[in-house]
């Protein structure tokens, strides 16, 4: 059984740009990464001695809430290429209440530590702590304007191609801000020796 429909040709989502953009940013986040595991070799008991520190609850919420809101992004893509503006916003806006979500815990983790006198001159272990986890924060804020501007595109009347690779874009982003998180939470939570 044959069909008269040619086969849709594969794309890159999104713009060329912002996979450069992203690549770029995930190659300084490893440098950043490998630094981190370089201290850990010289400073063992250190970085076991402060991990005892963190409350582990934090992080896998935070880990949840950000693979959360990466499916409610992939759903609206989906929904935004069949049409389904009303639907996709609404995705959207579950991510972005996801994002603050994140944000809030962020802010209670980060207070009970400088309650408890550990900032980023307390040790390497706290300085990458906050370093690693800031400069995500950094990125999610971002992308959080990002999904604010794609709630923006999506409920346009009008839908042009150029749109549809805005949505893809800002996805894209926004699940990079994710997958930095998924390798930041077991490198930074549980990186016993």
């Amino acid at each position: 059984m044959s069909t008269s429909a040619e086969p849709r040709a594969r794309r890159v989502p999104g713009e060329e740009g912002v996979w450069v953009f992203i690549l770029g940013d995930m190659s300084v986040f490893a440098l950043i990464f490998g630094a981190f595991l370089y201290e850990r070799g010289q400073q063992p008991e250190v970085f076991a001695a402060s991990l005892r520190e963190l409350d582990v609850a934090f992080g896998a919420v935070n880990t949840v809430v950000l693979l959360t809101s990466s499916l409610f992004v992939a759903l609206a893509v989906q929904a935004y290429r069949r049409r389904a503006a009303r639907a996709a916003a609404r995705l959207v806006t579950g991510a972005i209440c996801c994002a603050l979500f994140f944000i809030t815990l962020k802010g209670f983790e980060w207070s009970q530590l400088l309650r408890a006198g550990l900032d980023p001159s307390t040790n390497h272990f706290f300085t990458y702590y906050f370093a690693i986890t800031g400069l995500h924060l950094l990125h999610l804020c971002l992308g959080l304007g990002g999904l604010l501007f794609l709630r923006r595109v999506i409920r346009r009347a009008t839908s042009e191609q150029r749109d549809t690779l805005i949505v893809e874009a800002g996805a894209s982003y926004w699940h990079m801000v994710d997958l930095l998180w998924v390798v930041i939470f077991p490198l930074v939570y549980f990186s016993a020796t």
